[in-house]
């Protein structure tokens, strides 16, 4: 089973778009305070399967962590469980700040969580 990708500059064209995806961050808490992508959300990645309810099916649903590799498993997990508008960061963040994106505080986001 094959799950969708987008590059860094695909995904900075999803943004600027008039419906843009969301984004979730499934890195661990230590890994959110070094920074996240603008408008993230956070979800640690163990608790997707709890999180399920929250995850919409019919809308586009960005996934990344650091290089790419979690986040994948992530779509994987997620499109077998039917979910077919999850995507995959492709390098992750570390490929987001390699292309000179914006990274913020992810202090904010952590102190929301749920």
């Amino acid at each position: 089973m094959l799950i969708n990708e987008v590059s860094t500059p695909e995904l900075v064209n999803m943004m600027s778009g008039d419906q843009p995806p969301r984004l979730i961050d499934v890195r661990s808490a230590a890994e959110v305070m070094q920074g996240v992508l603008p408008n993230a959300e956070h979800i640690v990645m163990h608790t997707i399967p709890l999180r399920m309810p929250d995850l919409e099916r019919d809308k586009p649903i960005v996934f990344y962590c650091r290089t790419g590799a979690r986040s994948a498993q992530v779509c994987y997990f997620l499109k077998q469980q039917g979910f077919d508008n999850v995507i995959n960061l492709r390098g992750g963040i570390v490929d987001w700040a390699r292309n000179g994106q914006e990274i913020v505080s992810g202090a904010d986001l952590l102190s929301q969580a749920i």
